[in-house]
């Protein structure tokens, strides 16, 4: 009788009429045990909710948990009213810098919905990044949050190493510019120091250098050995690692730089990861599967953990071998910023769609970046531009959203989140009706049997209108199921309590975990007398 309340109990708070406080990480309490039952909700990449043991009438829940914000503010008492079918699925990736290292900080944006802290091991030190991962660390076992970690590689890239001032430095128009690779010291007015010694060869004079994809743009007026001298053309600033690119007559420059994906510091940044136990490691500038599959190979050899591999797309390259990527990583991270030097700009959200498509054919998540919500670095508010690409984002089905500099030097880094919250929350519940029946049309590309088992039983869900209670072994088939974008709700259930805690996915997906077969027929028993918005359940055996 015990384990029937509380096993009710549990699943009010998944369903509805939840007594959480907010839309992110937390909403109230962790995982509990009664009578041997232990029950977790997860809401994104590790992500559990808590689960509060009375209910609470929806007039008692407040208007709004962002309370400057005031974005939307009907929809979070909505989205709260709606319980399970109201969680929001995409998860929210950020990037912690000098404006959100604090242990403060990271709290708040934990506490707003942050699912994944992403570090860019192209800034900062080892020990500044050790600081933050300790600190996120600290958060998950103190208060309750499962936040997970990711590095970002550097990767085979041409980029600044200095210009000769701390932070920025502003190019005027006009202004003569020195490209080198000789190293210096100090202040060295007008000269730009490159990390590859062969960054000029084949660039001519009358050829354009392009700074972060259009940040500053500088035209080669003169070639000196290796060295460029350039006049200022479109006047911006120069940040730290600002990455570089050539152009002539409207077309990029096409060079075969004999740089490795994994360069020597990408190695020991990986050591660095493994060591402080990361949970993701996204590979900068891939050019084909190879890298990624000897990078997998070497984190099996090298750690007992297991340590998602990312793609990011940013490269002709890496367009012109697509799936051979996705399939050999374990996600696609959509780097817009970087790809959109590579690319016509008109192309980005074409380019956009067609991976996010492939990632859902091949059963990967997939990551959207860059300058979601760009304008917020320096403004509290977004553009409504900049709202309706991560709508358009969500209706893709993209598995996750990244903030890059909005959260790591963005003057309103929590309110840049708690936009991409709403943002996405909204989405998902027109979507979730609106393509009811599009998963019907999603055939995988995959042959795998346990992915066909899945897609089966998310078509006959769709088609029959019901929800699945789906008992598992292994951590196959949840991916698929996840990405399903109707209204029907998949619980996931499984004896073995590490599952549900897998790490290295980025699909959402709730997941109850019990002991044994018997105990799991007693909590679902318990289960399916309390499920008000979930009218009819089919339950489904082991794998």
């Amino acid at each position: 009788m015990a384990a029937s309340s509380n096993s009710r109990v549990f699943m009010q708070g998944i369903i509805g009429k939840s007594p959480g406080t907010g839309l992110g990480n937390r909403v109230s309490g962790v995982c509990f045990r009664t009578s041997g039952v232990r029950s977790g909700i997860k809401l994104g990449v590790r992500a559990t909710m808590q689960v509060g043991l009375e209910e609470v009438e929806s007039s008692q829940l407040p208007n709004s948990v962002d309370g400057n914000l005031g974005f939307d503010v009907v929809s979070e008492g909505e989205l709260r009213e709606k319980g399970f079918l109201g969680m929001r699925k995409t998860k929210l990736v950020c990037t912690i810098g000098p404006a959100c290292c604090l242990l403060e900080d990271l709290e708040n944006l934990a506490s707003s919905g942050m699912n994944v802290a992403r570090l860019n091991m192209c800034h900062n030190t080892w020990e500044w990044h050790r600081d933050v991962i300790r600190k996120i660390k600290r958060l998950n076992e103190e208060k309750g949050y499962c936040v997970s970690v990711m590095i970002d590689t550097e990767g085979g890239q041409i980029h600044v190493v200095d210009h000769g001032a701390p932070f920025s430095v502003k190019a005027e128009n006009e202004s003569i510019w020195l490209f080198t690779t000789q190293k210096f010291e100090g202040s060295r007015p007008f000269t730009v120091q490159a990390n590859y010694e062969g960054f000029s060869e084949g660039i001519t004079v009358g050829d354009e250098v392009v700074i972060d994809g259009g940040m500053a743009s500088f035209e080669v007026i003169e070639k000196i050995g290796n060295d460029l001298r350039c006049k200022c053309t479109d006047p911006g600033l120069l940040l730290p690692r600002a990455k570089l690119s050539f152009w002539r007559d409207g077309k990029l420059v096409e060079k075969n730089y004999e740089l490795p994906t994994i360069s020597t510091k990408d190695w020991a940044d990986i050591e660095f990861g493994i060591s402080e136990g990361v949970d993701f490691i996204a590979m900068s500038f891939v050019k084909d599967a190879n890298a990624i599959k000897q990078l997998k190979s070497y984190l099996s050899n090298k750690s007992s953990e297991s340590i998602g591999v990312l793609a990011k797309i940013e490269s002709l390259e890496s367009l012109q071998h697509l799936e051979e990527i996705i399939e050999a990583s374990d996600g696609i991270m959509v780097a817009r910023g970087d790809l959109g030097v590579e690319i016509p700009l008109e192309q980005i959200p074409a380019v956009q769609a067609k991976i996010t498509h492939v990632c859902r054919q091949l059963n990967r998540p997939v990551i959207v970046a860059s300058q979601l919500l760009e304008s917020m670095v320096e403004y509290p508010t977004p553009t409504r531009a900049e709202v309706a690409d991560v709508s358009e984002a969500v209706r893709q089905y993209a598995d996750a959203l990244m903030l890059s500099g909005e959260s790591a030097i963005g003057s309103y880094g929590q309110k840049a989140l708690c936009v991409l919250r709403m943002a996405s929350s909204r989405m998902e519940l027109w979507s979730r009706e609106e393509n009811r029946q599009s998963a019907l049309h999603q055939r995988q590309l995959g042959v795998s049997l346990p992915d066909r088992i899945a897609e089966q039983i998310c078509n006959c869900a769709v088609e029959m209108g019901t929800n699945s209670l789906y008992l598992k072994t292994s951590s196959f088939s949840k991916c698929y199921c996840s990405k399903i974008g109707s209204k029907n709700s998949f619980v996931f259930t499984s004896f073995n309590s590490a599952l549900p805690l897998q790490p290295t996915t980025l699909v959402w997906m709730p997941s109850l975990y019990t002991q044994s077969m018997v105990k799991w027929h007693h909590s679902c028993h318990a289960t399916v007398q309390t499920l008000p918005y979930l009218p009819s359940l089919t339950t489904t055996a082991p794998e």
